[in-house]
This record gives C-alpha cells, sequence and structure tokens, in this order.
C-alpha cells in the first residue's frame, strides 16, 4: 500500500479522500491556489504545497506543477478526485511517465470513454443500448441541423467533452435549433477546450439512472448497484438516491450487467460509473447508454451508504496493485439513502450562484459514514468565503434509513437543522423538493422540479408575524444582555405607570412592515403587526434558540443577526427580516431606471445588441459566464440600447453596469 499520495483536487471530495486516506495511514500531500491558502482541505492533509492562481487554469489545471509537487514531496500516487484533472487523459499519462500512479482508470479508458460520439460507437460495438442519434466527426451546423430534423424534435445537444451539465441544450424546434448550438459549442469550448457536440432524441419523461462499476488490474469487474439521480436543474444533480425507486431485480441485473460490459469494452481498472437515459413507458423501463464518467462520482456516498463499503479505500487498493475486496454475489443493498447538494445559488432566480462569506454555517450532528443516520461531506468552514472561481457546491448532507420513507423524513430534519447565513442557499428549495408530491411519491423524472414549481419556488414557510416577532425578541434579548445589571440602560419591561409603546418597521419579503410592541404595565408585551392584529409575546433563550409563545402558539426560532438582516430559522423553515432605521436610510430607494448589473464576478462572453438597437423585455441582452455556466441577461422592460459599457471577454464585479438602457 502507498505511504504517501498526492490530492490533486480540492473542497470536499479532497477532504473526503484525505480522511481515508488517515484511516489507512497514508500521509497526504494538499495543493492549493491563491484563494485556497486557507481553505479546510489544506489543513485536512498532513503536507500542502501552493500551485499557483486562484482560477483553475492557473492552478488545478497545471498538471505539470502538480507532478512536480507530487515528486518533490515523495508521494508515490495522485489522486484526482472528481472534476479538474479527473478524466485527463494526457495527466493520467504524464503521472506514469513520471513513475507516479493515477489512482483511477488507464489513460486508454479515460480517451476511449471520454469523447461521448466515439464511446457511443464503442458501446454499440459492446451491445451495449444506446439512444438514437448522431454521433459523428463531421460537426458542420449544417449537417447537424439535417440529422436533428432526422432524428425528430425534441433533441438534445450535448457537448462531446462535456460533463457535469455543461454544454448542454434541450431543442424543441428546428427554428431555435442554430442559436442552442452555438450557445452549447461557446460553453464547451470555455469549459473543456472542444466544442464538438452530438445530438440524440430528448426522451420524455426520463429517468437518469447510473450504475456504480468497479474493476481490477486483474480483469475482475463488479457493479455496486445504481442511483437514481432524475432530481435536476440546469442538467445538473439536486438529490440522488440509492436505490433507485422501483427498481426491479431483474432490470437491476440487466443494467449492471450492461455497465460492466461498457467497462470491460475499454479494460476499465477503478472506480467509474456508467450513465444511463431511462424510458418509462407505463410499467416498463428501457434503458440507454448515456456516457461513462471515468472517476469517482459526486454521489458515491449513497452507494456507501448502502452497501456500508469505502469507495476510496477501494480506489487506493485497486491503484495499489490489490484485487477487489468482494465478489458481485457478496454485495447486498441494505436500507435507502439519500444525498442533498446544498450549493450557494438562489433558487427563486433561475438557480443564479451566489458569493460571499459564511457568516453562518450550523450543520446537523453527523456520524460515521458508513450507513450512518447523517452524513455531511464539505470543504468549508464557518467564516470561510465561496468565491467565483470554483463550484458553487457547499456540501453534501447524506441520509440513510431502513426504508425511504425513513430516509426522506431524517433527510427533511437534518436540512432544517442546516443553518446558513451570509449568502443565498438552496436548502429551504430541498426542503420543498423533498416534501413535493413527486418526491415523496417516487414519481421521478427530470422534469419534476418544473412540473412540481408551484410548490418549490417564490414560497414563504415562515409568515411576517413569526419573523417579526422572533427579530423583537432577538433584538430585546440582545439589548438585555449589553444592559446587564442597570435598570436604566434596560428598553423593556415594567414602569412606574402606564404603557409604553416601540415601534419597528422591517423590509419582509420585498414588502415595508411596520410592528408596534406594548410594554403593559404588569410587564407583559403585546405584538401589534401591521396595525391589525394584536398578540400576546413571551420569549426566553435556550441555548442558540429562543422559544417564542405568541398568537397563542410556540414556536422554537434560532436567529443570526448580520448587520441589519436578522436570519430566523424554525422547524417550518427559514426567513429573513431586515430591520429599517428610516433616518439611515432616507433616498435608499431612489429609482435607478435604465440599469442593467451583472448579478455576480464573472467575464462577459457577448452582447447580442449594440447601442441604438430597440429591445423588448425579456428579450435577451448580453451573456455573462461565472462559475462555471452561462447566464443570460435579459431587458427588464421596452426600451433602446443607449451605450454598452463592457466588450467580451471582460471581467466584471457583482452590481457592475453592463450596459444602459433608455426608455
Amino acid at each position: 500500500m502507498f505511504k504517501k499520495i498526492l490530492i490533486a483536487n480540492r473542497g470536499e471530495i479532497a477532504c473526503r479522500v484525505a480522511a481515508t486516506a488517515r484511516r489507512m495511514a497514508i500521509r497526504t500531500v494538499a495543493v492549493y491556489s491563491d484563494a485556497d491558502a486557507h481553505a479546510k482541505h489544506v489543513d485536512a492533509c498532513d503536507e500542502a504545497v501552493h500551485i499557483g492562481g486562484s482560477a483553475p487554469k492557473e492552478s488545478y489545471l497545471q498538471w505539470e506543477r502538480i507532478i512536480a509537487a507530487a515528486q518533490a514531496t515523495g508521494a508515490e500516487a495522485i489522486h484526482p478526485g472528481y472534476g479538474f484533472l479527473s478524466e485527463n487523459e494526457a495527466f493520467a499519462a504524464a503521472c506514469a511517465q513520471a513513475g507516479l500512479v493515477f489512482i483511477g482508470p488507464p489513460a486508454s479508458a479515460i480517451q476511449a470513454m471520454g469523447l461521448k460520439a466515439e464511446a457511443k460507437q464503442l458501446m454499440e460495438k459492446a451491445g451495449v443500448p444506446l439512444v438514437p442519434g448522431y454521433h459523428g466527426a463531421d460537426q458542420d451546423p449544417a449537417l447537424l441541423q439535417r440529422e436533428a430534423d432526422r432524428i425528430g424534435y425534441p433533441v438534445l445537444i450535448k457537448a462531446s467533452a462535456g460533463g457535469g451539465g455543461k454544454g448542454m441544450r434541450a431543442v424543441e424546434q428546428g427554428a431555435d435549433f442554430q442559436a442552442a448550438l452555438a450557445s452549447c459549442q461557446r460553453e464547451a469550448r470555455n469549459s473543456f477546450g472542444d466544442e464538438a457536440v452530438l445530438v440524440e432524441k430528448y426522451v420524455t419523461r426520463p429517468r437518469h439512472i447510473e450504475i456504480q462499476v468497479f474493476g481490477d488490474t486483474q480483469g475482475n469487474c463488479v457493479y455496486l448497484f445504481e442511483r437514481d439521480c432524475s432530481v435536476q436543474r440546469r442538467h445538473q444533480k439536486v438529490l440522488e438516491e440509492a436505490p433507485a425507486p422501483g427498481m426491479t431485480e431483474a432490470m437491476r441485473k440487466r443494467m449492471g450487467e450492461a455497465a460492466v460490459a461498457a467497462a470491460r469494452a475499454v479494460n476499465y481498472v477503478g472506480a467509474g460509473t456508467v450513465e444511463f437515459i431511462v424510458e418509462q413507458r407505463g410499467a416498463e423501463m428501457n434503458f440507454f447508454f448515456m456516457e461513462m464518467n471515468t472517476r469517482l462520482q459526486v454521489e458515491h456516498p449513497v452507494t456507501e451508504a448502502i452497501t456500508g463499503l469505502d469507495l476510496v479505500e477501494w480506489q487506493l487498493r485497486v491503484a495499489a496493485g490489490e484485487p477487489l475486496p468482494l465478489k458481485q454475489e457478496q454485495l447486498r443493498i441494505q436500507g435507502h439513502a439519500i444525498e442533498a447538494r446544498i450549493c450557494a445559488e438562489n433558487p427563486d432566480n433561475n438557480f443564479l450562484p451566489a458569493t460571499g462569506t459564511l457568516h453562518v454555517y450550523r450543520k446537523p450532528p453527523a456520524t460515521a459514514f458508513q450507513r450512518g443516520p447523517v452524513r455531511i461531506d464539505d470543504g468549508v468552514r464557518e467564516g470561510d468565503a465561496i468565491s467565483p472561481y470554483y463550484d458553487s457546491m457547499i456540501a453534501k448532507l447524506i441520509v440513510h434509513g431502513a426504508t425511504r420513507e425513513e430516509a426522506l423524513a431524517r433527510l427533511d430534519e437534518a436540512l432544517a437543522a442546516t443553518h446558513i447565513a451570509g449568502l443565498a442557499t438552496n436548502v429551504q428549495f430541498l426542503r420543498y423538493v423533498v416534501k413535493s408530491k413527486s418526491f415523496a411519491q417516487a414519481d421521478l423524472d427530470t422534469a419534476l422540479i418544473p412540473r412540481e414549481q408551484a410548490v418549490l419556488f417564490n414560497q414563504q414557510p415562515v409568515g411576517f408575524e413569526l419573523a417579526a416577532a422572533a427579530a423583537v425578541a432577538r433584538t430585546l434579548l440582545d439589548e438585555q444582555a449589553l444592559a446587564g445589571d442597570d435598570p436604566f440602560s434596560r428598553r423593556a419591561g415594567w414602569r412606574s405607570h402606564g404603557e409604553g409603546v416601540r415601534l419597528f418597521e422591517f423590509e419582509f419579503g420585498g414588502t415595508h412592515t411596520k410592528a408596534a410592541l406594548r410594554y403593559l404595565h404588569d410587564g407583559a408585551l403585546v405584538l401589534a403587526v401591521n396595525g391589525a392584529r394584536s398578540m400576546p409575546l413571551a420569549f426566553r433563550a435556550t441555548g442558540d434558540a429562543i422559544e417564542l409563545q405568541s398568537g397563542g402558539g410556540r414556536t422554537r426560532a434560532v436567529v443570526y443577526t448580520l448587520g441589519e438582516t436578522d436570519h430566523v430559522f424554525t422547524q417550518a423553515g427559514a426567513a429573513q427580516i431586515v430591520s429599517i432605521d428610516l433616518l439611515a436610510h432616507a433616498g435608499d430607494h431612489a429609482a435607478e431606471g435604465g440599469r442593467l448589473t451583472a448579478p455576480m464576478p464573472g467575464k462577459v462572453v457577448s452582447f447580442s445588441v449594440k447601442a441604438g438597437d430597440k429591445v423588448s423585455k425579456g428579450q435577451a441582452l448580453a451573456v455573462m459566464e461565472a462559475m462555471k455556466m452561462e447566464h443570460t441577461i435579459a431587458a427588464p422592460a421596452d426600451g433602446t440600447v443607449a451605450e454598452l459599457l463592457y466588450a467580451p471577454g471582460d471581467q466584471v464585479a457583482e452590481g457592475a453596469e453592463l450596459l444602459k438602457l433608455s426608455a
């Protein structure tokens, strides 16, 4: 077994690999960029080497520096994690040439499966079912259009070298094909350096089910069952679970054997995932090969949970030349596991990625990862920043239960106990998905989120009355703590005569609201909301939480105050309420008509208009690239383009005005 390995990655996967290596008494070397100088994964390893600037192309994609770091520190092998260089055959080959073991498949297998078109041709020869489509080398746009017309709409354009949902566009009609193709090629070129695409039939009501495979250098290959990854946004996974609901033993065996056939076709070694698109026709399900990911997957923990295995340990043992620890007939499924990806993003704004500081990052109690009820994989700590340079994922929350129903309940409870403040996240959205009728009843397909949009977006789980009561209670408790025993410094409670009234003004859910707190002679409190309903208010601090009694109900709330914003977390959900100081904010609401600003730091990719053009509300004006995804900037109203303030290729800060519109 290796004595020292280098982990050529960052974030939660680097921490994950380091944890298994430590348990196996293997020393680890971290690499880090400028932005990651104080990152969690750096502290998780025994040694660390700086490899360059913050942007991936200046650091984590610089494989010559990574190999040099491995050699300088005496590492015997390199674990690539996922993303970055994990599926780069040149890097795998360079490791071998440098006398280092690449903890992954041989370069030939990565190459064979790396280009989707060629991989599909190979799978056809191996007898693996394929979706009808065009996978040829001729990339003439007119030919691709003709092939799409032949296949029949809707079709899916996919970057041949792609992954992670990037370089992928669904096209409903022929008139939209060329615009979608250009966007797909541009994103593929920026993300993978290769703009080649393939075109496939877009399967309606598809499920995304993948099979975990493992091969060793002795020629053994097994499948470790399936994962359902159908719940997606922007073609990226949101929730993953194992086993797949509704999977029969017969179909599991057919899909598993097809996945093993795919792996054997390229002499696969190590951990890999064969992804299938599953067509649902009544009670029948047909599956088609989609692609093979020649690496460990983000969602591998759900497989670990139902098998009780450590897949990173298997990777290390296979890379060291050992045979697979178990044979196919020895593998068993126990219980049900679900993984939720917690991301810095705003689901109510088309999942726009968010940047900022994790001022509050509190997690539910976690257990050991092998079949523990709750597991958390992350690469950040409270106080860390989520930067625009890398993926927006903050953490993975994995739960395991005896049944799917038990796992669902456990997941919702764990999400409720996950408190993040300082930037937008999808935690509340995940709770909505888990509770949605489709997900609860396992009515799964990749259109689940659009189908359930009425209950998933623009919801308010905490009403103004409760949010205001929590904010007022937090304010009074903080004031009491500051006043100490000085009765003249307290702004509450007992009065020698009459009653007192204290006014509060808030911004809640985009609305300016008011509340009045009445101090009764006996010290009791009454809170009146928006000049209407009055309700008794009583509260007490219990650790980090506040027990509230208001309006006849009792609620436990945790409130974190960041500046003027109170972040309120309850069992029902979370909300933000902003305290308004009218003197301090006078004039803040002046109209800014005509401004179009960057929603986050990034690069201007293109403008689709020029000065003098008339535009309509909702029309696409510009495309930005940030956090490895493209984002379209649309016109907020009808108008005329007065001026473009940047050029394609320019880097812009969050809030930068991109162009001016006149009425």
